[in-house]
C-alpha cells in the first residue's frame, strides 16, 4: 500500500502538499477505518479498498469536489455533522461565532436563540447541544433543511433544535421573541473569484448582493422586532465588512463587539439591543 502515491495524486492536481496530506489520512480513516497506529504497525488493506481510495482521490483530483461533499461530513465543534453539495460546509472561523455565543447564553441564562441561514444546522445544534437554550434554525432551501434534520437527530437533541423554511424572517411569527439572533449569512460579493472546491458550495449560501452586505442589512433592520429586551444579534464578518455592519447596527445596537480571527481578520460581530 503505498500512502504516498494518493497524496501525490491529489498534489499533482493542485491540492497543497500538507492538505493533501491530511485528506489522504482522511480518506484511509473514513472508508477503510485505517488510523495513524495501523500505520505505525505496518498493517496492509485488502487490495479493493486501496482501489476504492485511489477512486476516491482521483474524483478529489479531478472534480476538485471538496473532501467534506466526498466524505459526507465535515467536522465542527468536536461532533461531525452530515454535509451535502445543499450545505456550506462548516468552516473553523464558525466557532469563534458559536463560541461567543455559547458564552453569552450561559452568562445570561439565555433561553431562546434564532439561527438565520442554518444550512447544515450546525451553529443551532451545537448551542442546542452545549446549552439549555432552544434553537429555532431558518433557511430558505428545503434541500438544507431536511441536511439539518439529519443532524439533529444523529446528535439527538430534536426536541432543542428545530428547523423551519423561511426567507429570513417571512415565516416568524410576530409573537415570537429570542434572546439571541445569530447568523452566518451569504456575504461574498458577486465579483470575487472563488476557488474550484468553493465553488461547489450553493452560491445561495455564498453569495449577496450590495457588495456582499445585503443580508446583514436585511437582518439588522427587522433583528429588533423579534429580539426580547436585552437580546443580542450575532454575525459572522467577511473580509472588510466589519465596518459597514457596525454602522447598520448602531441605530438600534449597543456595546457593539468585533473579534477577530487567527489570522487577523475581524470575523464576528456582536451588539446588544437598545
Amino acid at each position: 500500500m503505498n500512502i504516498q502515491k494518493i497524496i501525490k495524486i491529489l498534489t499533482d492536481a493542485g491540492i497543497e502538499p500538507n492538505e493533501a496530506k491530511i485528506e489522504t489520512k482522511m480518506l484511509f480513516e473514513h472508508f477503510c477505518n485505517y488510523t495513524d497506529k495501523d500505520y505505525i504497525l505496518g498493517k496492509t488493506l485488502p487490495e479493493e479498498l486501496v482501489e476504492l481510495i485511489e477512486e476516491k482521490a482521483g474524483e478529489r483530483a479531478v472534480t476538485r469536489t471538496p473532501i467534506q461533499y466526498i466524505l459526507g461530513k465535515a467536522y465542527f465543534m468536536g461532533e461531525y455533522f452530515k454535509v451535502t453539495p445543499d450545505v456550506l460546509i462548516p468552516r473553523d472561523e464558525t466557532e469563534i461565532l458559536v463560541r461567543k455565543a455559547i458564552k453569552l447564553i450561559r452568562s445570561n441564562n439565555f433561553q431562546t436563540i434564532l439561527d438565520i441561514g442554518t444550512g447544515s444546522g450546525c451553529i443551532a445544534c451545537t448551542i442546542a447541544k452545549q446549552t439549555n437554550a432552544t434553537v429555532l434554525g431558518v433557511d430558505i432551501s428545503s434541500d438544507a433543511l431536511r441536511i439539518a434534520l439529519d443532524n439533529v437527530t444523529q446528535l439527538g437533541i430534536n426536541n432543542r433544535a428545530v428547523f423551519r423554511k423561511s426567507d429570513l424572517f417571512d415565516k416568524i411569527r410576530e409573537d415570537e421573541k429570542f434572546d439571541i439572533i445569530i447568523s452566518n449569512p451569504p456575504y461574498i460579493p458577486f465579483h470575487i473569484e472563488l476557488s474550484p472546491e468553493v465553488m461547489q458550495e450553493p452560491a445561495i449560501a455564498l453569495r449577496a448582493g450590495e457588495n456582499g452586505l445585503e443580508f446583514y442589512r436585511k437582518i439588522t433592520e427587522k433583528a429588533p422586532e423579534f429580539l426580547n429586551p436585552g437580546g443580542w444579534l450575532m454575525f459572522e464578518l467577511g473580509i472588510d465588512e466589519a465596518d459597514a455592519v457596525k454602522k447598520f447596527m448602531k441605530k438600534n445596537f449597543t456595546n457593539i463587539t468585533i473579534e477577530k480571527d487567527l489570522a487577523g481578520i475581524d470575523r464576528v460581530i456582536f451588539a446588544e439591543k437598545i
